[in-house]
């Protein structure tokens, strides 16, 4: 009671005063994105759901070192009405502890959450790509857990190896009988393509379930969920229908542009067309993006190069997307979202927000240093 009186004194005679963060009315790039209690935010890999006025932001909880990358604490949960300033909701999925013989016991690997709402059942779903404990990126697993609110906590429930037992919609059948293996081909290159295309790995994965890395979660217009993941070795991306609960595949799927080494997956949909943004596989260094476009989810899908133009463009701004947010209240109004990795020491990681608008029938992005919300409403369409 003491110290209250003291700073009651000295702020009446000048020699205190609180120091709050200031709030943020803009979004820049790259620099470090302070939340309400003055902290850089920690939600790397991030998706966002937006529920009754309000944006929840989800992404990994990294620590300092290189052991950071590790999940040693969870997924962590940030709110906003404004999408520049953000209040910290703690962790909405904690690891498990040690030893405790749990998938997400801590020193596993957990990246990309993605969080949807389920109108049916009323539940908050949330997805996100697993590696087990001291099994490097081996297990290729996505794992789901749910909650009663946004914000969690989550329970987890299990992962899965999508789709075992099921070939893809697209898949010729003349090539389920083929025995071609790994074994028998060479260095990469046009055979190795060739094969991966005629399902090299989908018929190497066929009993145990499909490998799942990078993923994100989309929801359409009329409530159908899909589970878009980097699959056969990080080579060619799988389109999955989720159940009506969202937490299970139905066994309805499509290989996307196979052998074209695509991995991080972000989608969203402008006047009845679907349109995907991926990047290369270069590990945790950057590249260029590519996008593709759809008139369903169920293709064909057809490449329309890099979406990002200007200088930088060659290494998508030095970052790598993630997820793309259609901002509320404004018609045809999205956002890229990208981080830029730092593996050294990846709490230092640094978050990418650009506009993405279409131009031509193509997204484009363009780097900007500072930029607002009403951008959107001189952008071009």
């Amino acid at each position: 009671m003491k110290s209250i009186f003291l700073i009651v004194i000295l702020a009446g005679l000048g020699w205190w005063k609180p120091v709050f963060p200031a709030l943020n009315t803009s979004f820049k790039p790259g620099e470090i994105w302070l939340d309400t209690d003055g902290e850089h935010i920690n939600a790397h890999g991030g998706g966002i759901l937006f529920h009754k006025g309000k944006y929840y932001w989800f992404g990994e909880h990294k620590t300092a070192g290189k052991g950071g990358n590790r999940a040693n604490v969870g997924v962590s949960c940030y709110s906003s009405t404004d999408l520049y300033n953000w209040q910290n909701e703690g962790i909405a999925l904690p690891v498990a502890p040690e030893n405790s013989g749990s998938e997400i016991e801590k020193g596993c690997v957990i990246e990309r959450p993605k969080v949807v709402y389920n109108a049916r059942t009323k539940k908050f779903v949330m997805w996100f790509h697993l590696e087990l404990k001291g099994q490097g990126y081996n297990a290729a697993r996505t794992a789901v857990a749910v909650s009663d609110s946004p914000a969690g906590p989550y329970t987890y429930l299990k992962s899965h190896r999508p789709n075992a037992g099921v070939w893809p919609i697209n898949f010729n059948p003349a090539w389920k009988a083929k025995t071609i293996t790994e074994k028998d081909l060479k260095a990469w290159g046009d055979e190795w393509k060739h094969e991966v295309a005629e399902g090299l790995f989908i018929r190497r994965d066929f009993e145990k379930g499909q490998m799942a890395r990078d993923m994100t979660v989309y929801v359409d217009d009329n409530g159908k969920a899909y589970h878009l993941h980097a699959a056969e070795e990080n080579l060619t991306l799988h389109i999955s229908e989720l159940t009506d609960d969202y937490l299970n595949f139905t066994g309805k799927w499509l290989a996307v542009a196979p052998a074209g080494h695509n991995e991080a997956p972000a989608i969203c949909k402008y006047k009845d067309k679907y349109y995907l943004i991926t990047s290369g596989c270069t590990g945790w260094d950057p590249n260029a993006a590519r996008s593709f476009v759809s008139e369903s989810m169920w293709g064909p899908w057809q490449p329309l190069g890099n979406p990002a133009v200007g200088q930088g463009a060659d290494l998508t701004f030095e970052s790598q997307g993630t997820f793309i947010l259609p901002v509320a209240g404004k018609k045809d109004a999205f956002i890229f979202m990208a981080d830029r990795w730092r593996p050294n020491n990846p709490i230092d990681g640094r978050y990418i927000w650009l506009p993405l608008v279409f131009e031509n029938g193509k997204p484009v992005l363009r780097w900007q240093d500072e930029w607002k919300l009403n951008t959107f409403a001189t952008a071009k369409r």
